[in-house]
């Protein structure tokens, strides 16, 4: 039998002897904040990497335990497409006030709980299809305050039962996670006012999510460690409330809204991270001076050992100039015996004081490694952040790459899409366009903070004006399209450039083709600033792809 069979058999039984629902309290969660207990939980996880198409149910816990439903799951190449159903749902609120939203994870083997999105409530139904680049996961779903949460509540209502026909590469294993205790968002926090947050059918849930998550992101200090992100936030829902008070419509409120759910989450966990190098900072210097006050203490005691060394020779020197003196008389003797005896302890007290001296200098440097360990600690940190970032734009890179042509730069990542995806002279996208936009959109749900700049580009060929309004016309169909697979209005932007800015010249019929393009600008906090995969900066020219490029896609 292989190790991890071994392993898998041993995980299982190990969990059949706990409740069904145990909860166990552990260390402190880092990315919390709130400086309380985080729970653990477990459950099954399955390895989906084999191709092909699969089900597990989707089976209420005791908090809702006449949901019920199921999840198939497809796995393609190197995505794997999640359709979740569940029935019987209550409202979110259903748990208090905090709590507006229902959403569905991936949680990895290692733990690591991935939001694949909110599961909006209709009609006692709740649906979500998703993809994700996660291979090997369980499902669970949660109540949470708002859909933008980066960690689970332990309200959980549901999670994935693996049943008898369920296929996947490996067995099925149980994986432990940690969850944010549910009074988070309640006791812990100030008292939510009923007239505001209450139940009202009449106030969009988006702009509900959108008023609970700036009140989380408060709570956590936002407003004074990332104020920026914060403000923009406060800006974004008060934007969203004069759309709702000018009745601008469902679709206008809930973009803004959702932006604004994002930026204060964003806020939230900037917050926590800041609020985590300042308490580094400030053990730093306790560290510091603790050394300080003991270095100084060392050298009192130091000097006052050399005090009582310097009257120890002293007495040694009258014992003897006694014993001298007293040669004759016994009892001069006996005096002299005395001091001497005297002087013998002072030495030893002397050489006790210098002991202790050196153990407190011990000490001191004890505190100071233990300061300069706390400081690399934190560097480590700052730079896996940082490596996380390029790794996430080399994916998305990747990504991109296998549907259109991509390539970094200093605006981000370049999607091109060739004049042969349009009928020609319109704005029109063919199938095949419309395919790749598709999966294109698929690709960029999976990173919530994500903007794209879409930009039309033409030849020299016919008038400037129609080249012109033909450029614009292009990058608002590519910007309808991916608006309707489900990528964010808010987060997209058009432009139209006409012939004005051509790649090639424009002087043969290859580069008038190459001319005749509409280009996305990916870019976003999440994968690092301008040009995240280079050490050097961009060269001028601005059409190299930054990886190997693809071959021309099929027309």
């Amino acid at each position: 039998m292989s190790d991890f069979r071994k392993l898998a058999i041993s995980l299982i039984c190990t969990s059949l002897a706990l409740p069904a629902f145990a909860w166990q309290a552990v260390s402190g969660d880092p990315t919390s904040g709130y400086h309380m207990k985080v729970v653990s939980r477990s459950t099954q996880a399955v390895d989906y990497r084999r191709r092909g198409s699969t089900k597990v149910d989707l089976k209420g816990t005791d908090l809702m335990p006449a949901a019920s439903g199921e999840a198939k799951i497809e796995s393609k190449s190197g995505r794997v497409e999640v359709d979740a159903n569940l029935n019987h749902v209550r409202p979110a609120n259903s748990f208090g006030l905090a709590y507006l939203a229902y959403v569905l994870w991936a949680i990895t083997p290692e733990g690591r709980p991935d939001n694949l999105g909110e599961l909006v409530v209709k009609d006692e139904k709740a649906s979500l299809h998703v993809t994700t680049e996660v291979q090997a996961f369980a499902l669970i779903v949660t109540a949470e305050p708002y859909f933008a949460v980066t960690q689970p509540s332990d309200l959980v209502i549901a999670q994935n039962v693996i049943r008898k026909d369920t296929t996947g590469g490996i067995e099925p294993v149980n994986v432990n996670f940690e969850m944010l205790p549910h009074d988070l968002y309640a006791a812990h926090v100030t008292a939510i006012p009923e007239p505001i947050y209450g139940i009202n059918n009449k106030i969009p849930l988006d702009l509900l999510q959108a008023r609970n998550a700036l009140r989380v992101a408060k709570e956590a200090k936002a407003d004074h460690y990332a104020s920026s992100s914060y403000d923009r936030a406060q800006k974004l829902l008060d934007r969203a409330e004069d759309y709702f008070r000018r009745k601008q419509g469902v679709g206008p409120i809930g973009t803004v809204a959702r932006e604004a759910s994002q930026t204060a989450e964003e806020a939230r966990v900037m917050s926590l991270k800041r609020q985590q190098e300042e308490a580094a900072d400030q053990e730093r210097q306790a560290a510091a001076q603790r050394t300080s006050d003991a270095e100084a203490q060392a050298e009192e005691q130091r000097r006052r050992a050399d005090e009582q060394r310097l009257a120890a020779e002293q007495s040694k020197s009258q014992a003897e100039e006694a014993q001298a003196k007293a040669q004759t008389e016994a009892q001069q003797r006996q005096q002299a015996e005395a001091q001497q005896q005297a002087a013998e302890q002072a030495r030893a007290s002397a050489d006790a004081a210098r002991q202790q001296a050196e153990l407190a200098t011990q000490q001191a440097n004890q505190q100071a490694q233990q300061a300069e360990l706390a400081r690399q600690q934190a560097d480590q940190a700052r730079q896996q952040s940082e490596n996380e970032k390029l790794q996430m734009r080399a994916r998305l890179l990747q990504q991109l790459n296998q549907v259109l042509q991509t390539k970094d730069s200093a605006r981000g990542l370049i999607v091109s899409m060739p004049d042969v995806l349009f009928d020609t002279g319109k704005a029109d996208l063919k199938p095949v366009a419309r395919e790749r936009l598709a999966k294109v959109a698929g690709i960029l749900l999976a990173y919530p903070d994500i903007r794209v700049e879409i930009d039309g580009h033409t030849d020299n060929t016919g008038t400037l004006s129609f080249n012109q309004k033909l450029s614009e016309q292009r990058a608002e169909s590519v910007r309808a399209y991916l608006g309707q697979q489900g990528v964010a209005q808010g987060s997209m932007t058009t432009q139209g450039f006409g012939p004005t800015q051509p790649v090639t010249s424009n002087d043969t019929v290859a580069g008038r083709r190459q001319n005749r393009r509409v280009e996305l600008i990916v870019s976003g906090e999440s994968i690092g600033g301008a040009h995240a995969l280079s050490t050097n900066p961009p060269s001028g020219d601005d059409q190299k792809p930054a990886s190997a490029p693809m071959s021309t896609p099929p027309q």
